[in-house]
């Protein structure tokens, strides 16, 4: 944050200021753990369910912070220390204030599906022109976006915040600090449901980062989307998809073998080839995601196309490997209906044998039970010839799945049985939500010499 200095940070989230003899020292970014402290960091110190970050401010001063956001006076603290009522409005405030000082295009990027695979994009592609910052990983919550917003500095000529959100008026907060001058809106999907109840709910939820976005301001949005194909503003809006009438859109899409994904985008005269190091349907808009924002922000064509092929995918996500036995696709970051599906559909263009390996989709509310049955019979509409799971709602989708599934009552249950299921030359899927802990069964594929 190298126009805020302690003093300014103190005034922007009206702290009071201790130990301080020079105020007018700039501050780094924001840093919440105090093994990743840098010299000249601001160190909030949060407290949560099984830590207190006030026990690490001195560590954090031994590292180089130049000061610690504080709710109580350390007893060891020895550098200055803001203190205020509350650690996350205050970073949240200061944040802000520091963002008001700043020009550069930033890019929010939300949906219910593919925000992380978006971020990645857009930074690849913008990277070929910008000098870019991004989220790190998905930190993309209350306190993800004010320490990315917090680690732009001189020389950075664009940002790219990724926006993740669970309830109403997380996402107000969130644009509030960030302020966007382009907001790309991936998919209004199922996802956390047991908050946002139906799709107009997630839909309303997400736009409310349009409140800050500029009058001169561009909307990226999927026109394939059938929520946000409704969506109306004052600002400018360029929609991506396959449909037809689709401003970036793109054409013959295939998966290739070698575990690459290809498409041709068009934009009115211009032909963009599109060569995608990672595989799936949904990499396809996750280019063309990268592409919109290219065209927005006065890309040419052959940045772009760089740009797209010097992504890389991070995470669990869509990662396809021969393992010598089988064709693993490893999706199993996490999932909703949405993002079943797509994985469901990548599934089937693989070739041999096709498994999913499945567990429970969380926070879908008392839709669950219905949502786990329809994908089950998804499954099985797309010729899937085996379904293994285990999760109290898969059990519901082993319902909907019928003869070709198999429930069990764990995950350790079912790693039992699956090498006596599978079969060389078959293609799996694994995937489920990140709470599941179903990335064990993907290493174990990985792992095993013979079946």
């Amino acid at each position: 944050m190298h126009s805020m200095t302690i003093e300014k940070a103190a005034s922007a989230c009206g702290g009071r200021l201790v130990n301080c003899a020079a105020p007018d020292t700039p501050l780094g970014a924001a840093v919440i753990d105090s093994r990743k402290v840098q010299p000249g960091d601001l160190f909030a110190a949060y407290r949560g369910e099984k830590t207190d970050g006030h026990r690490f401010v001195r560590a954090a001063e031994e590292k180089g912070a130049v000061c610690a956001l504080c709710e109580t006076l350390p007893e060891d603290a020895q550098g200055p220390v803001i203190l205020v009522e509350n650690v996350q409005t205050a970073l949240e405030a200061i944040a802000e204030s520091y963002r008001k000082t700043l020009s550069i295009p930033v890019v929010g990027v939300t949906g219910s599906v593919g925000k992380t695979t978006g971020k990645e994009m857009v930074a690849a592609v913008l990277s070929r022109r910008f000098r870019v910052l991004k989220t790190e990983g998905n930190h993309n919550n209350q306190i993800g976006v004010p320490m990315t917003i917090s680690r732009i500095e001189p020389e950075h000529e664009a940002a790219v915040v990724e926006m993740g959100i669970s309830d109403f008026g997380e996402m107000r907060g969130l644009a509030r600090i960030a302020r966007p001058t382009v907001a790309l809106f991936t998919v209004i999907g199922r996802a956390h449901l047991e908050f946002l109840h139906d799709l107009e709910g997630v839909m309303r939820a997400k736009t409310e980062m349009l409140e800050y976005l500029p009058d001169d301001g561009v909307i990226l949005l999927n026109g394939d989307d059938a929520m946000l194909r409704t969506l109306q503003s004052r600002q400018r809006q360029l929609r991506f998809g396959m449909g037809e009438d689709c401003d970036v859109r793109a054409l013959e899409p295939a998966l290739l073998p070698d575990g690459s994904t290809r498409c041709r985008i068009v934009c009115g005269q211009r032909q963009i080839e599109a060569k995608i190091p990672a595989y799936g349907l949904q990499m396809v808009y996750a280019a063309l995601e990268g592409a919109a924002a290219g065209i927005a922000l006065g890309l040419t064509d052959e940045e772009i196309e760089q740009g797209i092929a010097a992504f890389r995918n991070v995470g669990r996500r869509s990662n396809l490997e021969n393992t010598g036995l089988v064709t693993l696709l490893d999706d199993s970051y996490n999932a909703n209906p949405d993002s079943m599906r797509c994985g469901v559909d990548s599934l089937s263009e693989l070739p041999g044998r096709h498994v999913c390996v499945l567990a429970d989709m969380r926070e879908l509310g008392g839709d669950s039970p219905r949502l786990h049955r329809e994908l089950g019979a998804y499954v099985r509409e797309k010729g899937t010839d085996l379904l293994l799971c285990y999760g109290e709602m898969s059990a519901c989708m082993a319902e909907g799945a019928g003869d070709i599934a198999r429930h069990y009552p764990s995950r350790e249950a079912l790693l039992e049985e699956l090498p006596k299921l599978l079969r060389p030359g078959d293609s799996v899927l694994v995937k489920a939500s990140l709470s599941m802990g179903i990335g064990a069964v993907a290493e174990a594929i990985r792992g095993w010499k013979t079946l």
